[in-house]
């Protein structure tokens, strides 16, 4: 395969990515599984600190705002 055909092959797969918006997707899918495991994490915990809760909150509130901005690009 020449370097022209290469590059249009690329450019195309670039493209379909792009249009697919399967970065962002599998960004916010990995957040998810990541802060669902930070839940559990929590609440298999006998008691919890202020300071693991507050972890907890910060997660959370990043996570909304993930949420949020990522609804609002999906147009």
């Amino acid at each position: 395969m020449d370097s022209k055909a290469r590059r249009f092959n690329m450019t195309v797969t670039m493209e379909k990515l792009l249009e697919y918006k399967i970065l962002p997707r599998l960004m916010m899918l990995v957040m998810t599984v990541m802060y669902i495991r930070c839940l559990e994490w929590a609440l298999n915990l006998p008691d919890i600190s202020t300071q693991q809760a507050s972890l907890i909150s910060v997660v959370t509130g990043a996570m909304t705002g993930a949420f949020a901005v990522w609804l609002s690009s999906e147009r």
